[in-house]
């Protein structure tokens, strides 16, 4: 079989989200045949993401119901070469933010990070609120940065993520009080003296609203996209809407919005109630056509995990770990969806 003949049998592939086959699409970079083999480059940017793995699944069912073995590997072209490139060795940056604190956004931030190292990918964490930095206490990182020769800091690493955070850089009761240009430099430094190493997502925890640390992350760094986090109450949706509106003045994409705090179950009398009203964020997605990544339950145990440094994603037989188990997946799909319409 030769090179034609195999991109025949994948044009018989389907996009899962994008409505066409992988070959019409761009999606497919390389294609050679060596003996029984076909050795094929996909252009697929989100690693570990449920829709790119059917992809590749997919492509090694078609080739091998024509007796050849697939040997896949992925690459994403850009425009900005590596010497260009900030952070050249993260393939994805995502953006955690919300427009108002009391949402979860850390919670949620942290959450996604350790799903998306749980599922296979290789993560790192940065902690960028830097007024209200807590994410070492959220994951029990007990371990500080260490130094190297040259420098520059090593992170230390939790649940297979990589983190980094002011919390790390000063008193655990001492309050940060910085202007704009002494966080943006703060923040510069710490995103490009750590060696990161090779990463396939590096969630960055903004602080709350659309201040100097968002505008810092903006423009100095490829965000692949953002996720926003809201809970259903009218207020928190208002401030939200700052949010998305921000990223798209600065023409970042959108990833999804994340609903925190949905509905509390009662283990006395099993009720459900809405304390903080219901649909809020569905509706808030669907009004400025964006994803809805998912609801998150009121469930102490998520405040429990946070207190004690175990992110509930990581427990297998809790029903809110698998709220956040869906969200993550959601999140990596649509990293996936911006990266792959990008090669149209």
């Amino acid at each position: 079989m030769n090179e034609s003949e195999v991109r025949d049998l994948l044009g018989e592939i389907e996009d899962p989200d994008l409505g066409d086959d992988i070959v019409s699409l761009g999606l497919v970079n390389d294609v050679s045949v060596d003996g029984d083999t076909a050795v094929i480059s996909l252009a697929l940017g989100a690693p570990y993401s449920p829709h790119e793995t059917q992809i590749a699944n997919r492509v090694r069912e078609v080739l091998g119901d024509h007796g050849l073995d697939a040997d896949l590997s992925a690459r994403v072209d850009d425009d900005i070469s590596t010497d260009e490139q900030v952070l050249p060795n993260v393939k994805n940056i995502i953006a955690v933010a919300s427009g108002k604190g009391g949402v979860g956004k850390s919670t949620v931030a942290v959450n996604i990070a350790a799903g998306l190292s749980q599922m296979g990918a290789r993560v790192g964490l940065f902690d960028a609120d830097v007024y209200g930095p807590n994410v070492p206490r959220m994951v029990d990182a007990e371990e500080v940065p260490t130094a190297t020769e040259d420098e520059t800091m090593i992170p230390p690493e939790q649940f297979g993520v990589k983190l980094m955070s002011m919390a790390f850089l000063v008193g655990e009761d001492d309050p940060v009080i910085w202007r704009g240009p002494m966080v943006h430099k703060v923040l510069t430094q710490l995103w490009e003296d750590v060696e990161w190493g090779h990463l396939d997502y590096m969630v960055v925890d903004l602080p709350p609203g659309t201040g100097d640390a968002q505008l810092t992350l903006l423009q100095s760094v490829p965000v692949t996209g953002a996720v926003i986090v809201t809970t259903p109450q009218d207020v928190a949706i208002d401030d939200a809407r700052k949010g998305l509106r921000m990223f798209g003045k600065h023409d970042t994409s959108v990833l999804g919005i994340a609903e925190n705090m949905s509905t509390f179950k009662c283990p006395d009398c099993g009720g459900e109630h809405d304390i903080f009203g219901r649909g809020g964020g569905a509706k808030f997605a669907e009004d400025n056509d964006m994803p809805f990544l998912g609801s998150i339950p009121i469930d102490p145990s998520v405040r429990t995990g946070g207190d004690e440094g175990k992110p509930i994603v990581l427990d297998e037989d809790s029903d809110t770990g698998d709220a956040f188990r869906v969200l993550t997946e959601n999140v990596a799909n649509n990293v996936g969806v911006i990266k792959r319409r990008q090669q149209r």
